[in-house]
């Protein structure tokens, strides 16, 4: 398999793995929009169940989606790198901070180059609090039930 095939593979497996959750919330809120009065008065006026959906249904949730993927890109980038660095994931010489980790437990570079060992954690760490923060800045500009001061 090349390393392009295993990213795309992980990818699958681990939204695969993890996509029951968002879909459990969705569906609790689609439940909940459609017994609201502005959803019951299109129902009423004649609406078109499509329409319904595309006009009232989907913008309700659709910031919880996007909400939900920015929050769920570090355990994406996690997985990966924990694949990577027990060699299931992408393989050498493709470059991946898993690899990277990998390589930088050899104890010769722990002594001689620590900051092989470092520096790919760091930037794991990183990306992943950025991923985090950029979530919690999107949901807090994005959430309609939030008060505005």
């Amino acid at each position: 398999m090349s390393s392009s095939q295993r990213f795309l593979l992980i990818v699958l497996i681990t939204s695969f793995a993890g996509w029951s959750g968002l879909a459990r919330v969705i569906r609790g809120q689609v439940l909940s929009i459609k017994e609201r009065s502005f959803v019951q008065a299109a129902r009423v006026m004649g609406g078109n169940p499509f329409y319904i959906i595309l006009r009232h249904v989907l913008p309700q949730t659709a910031t919880y989606i996007i909400i939900a993927a920015t929050l769920a890109i570090p355990s994406f980038v996690g997985a990966e790198a924990v694949l990577s660095l027990i060699g299931l994931g992408i393989q050498q010489p493709d470059p991946s901070w898993g690899n990277m980790l990998s390589l930088a437990t050899n104890a010769s570079i722990l002594v001689l180059q620590p900051w092989l060992v470092w520096s790919p954690a760091i930037l794991i760490v990183l990306t992943m609090l950025a991923f985090n923060l950029l979530g919690d800045g999107l949901r807090d500009a994005l959430d309609p039930r939030s008060s505005r001061r």
